[in-house]
């Protein structure tokens, strides 16, 4: 209890810049695990509406909200449900503005789209469909999700096979929680993607939490930020799932515990 009462204190001491000064501050978020409880089929994933119901709030009071996922930035606001935040997709290679139609992609990305996609149709083989291995087309990344199916052992191998020959034909090989990204050769994480969203908005504080190894990378972008003074201050929140990477804890400012921690977190830059 006491342990618990010092992990509040503290989390409220963190917020407290951003609380002050609400139209100059960001609140930046992952959503799957952090928002969204992790579920084994993706498309089933959604945000509870106690977690909505403070995120609206936020997003009325706080100069730039936005959620930051691996998912397509359509994808990620269907989820959410929510049209009046920013939504970086694809590791923020991909924005989708509050009340747009369409995602802007990184220009840089564009010329990758049919290569990824010609490779990852060769290689989606008749092994991983009976595996029960699932593609997610991103245009630009593909992904190749393992979690829940049968045997997740003998997917994982396939998978891997997979990954070295992405690496062979001079695509990158991006590995998260049971899931490998074919990506282009070029810059794409969720580090670069929150540089771009801050840079220039006039924003003093940002908060960021997340959950996975992606996450670290956001959270080197707000330490970039600060470093080139277009940020006072940067908390880095790091959400407990029981399947965190081990250096999450060590670069986060505070931690929380899963959804409910979040949820808890958002209430406080309320008070």
């Amino acid at each position: 209890m006491e342990r618990l009462t010092d992990e509040i204190s503290h989390l409220h001491e963190l917020l407290e810049p951003l609380r002050a000064e609400p139209k100059r501050s960001a609140v930046l978020l992952d959503i799957d695990g952090v928002l969204a409880p992790i579920v084994q089929q993706p498309d089933d994933a959604h945000v509870p509406e106690a977690t909505r119901r403070p995120l609206i709030e936020i997003a009325r009071r706080y100069g730039v909200v936005a959620c930051v996922s691996g998912r397509r930035a359509s994808d990620a606001r269907r989820i959410v449900s929510l049209g009046s935040i920013a939504y970086l997709g694809s590791h923020g290679s991909e924005v989708l503005r509050p009340g747009g139609t369409a995602p802007e992609l990184d220009a840089s990305l564009q010329e990758w789209i049919t290569r990824v996609q010609a490779f990852s149709a060769a290689h989606f083989d008749d092994e991983l469909r009976r595996l029960r291995v699932r593609m997610e087309d991103k245009e630009a990344i593909t992904a190749l999700h393992w979690r829940g199916v049968p045997d997740e052992e003998a997917a994982q191998a396939a998978i891997e096979a997979v990954a070295r020959a992405a690496e062979a034909s001079g695509l990158k090989a991006h590995w998260g929680r049971k899931v490998l990204e074919i990506r282009p050769p070029v810059r794409i994480d969720k580090g670069a993607g929150v540089v771009e969203l801050l840079r220039g908005k006039g924003m003093k504080a940002a908060m960021y939490a997340g959950d996975d190894t992606t996450d670290l990378d956001a959270f080197r972008g707000l330490t970039q930020l600060v470093e080139g003074g277009e940020l006072d201050i940067a908390v880095r929140i790091g959400v407990r799932s029981g399947e965190q990477p081990s250096d999450l804890e060590a670069e986060a400012d505070a931690m929380v515990d899963g959804t409910i921690g979040v949820r808890e977190l958002l209430t406080h830059l309320l008070t």
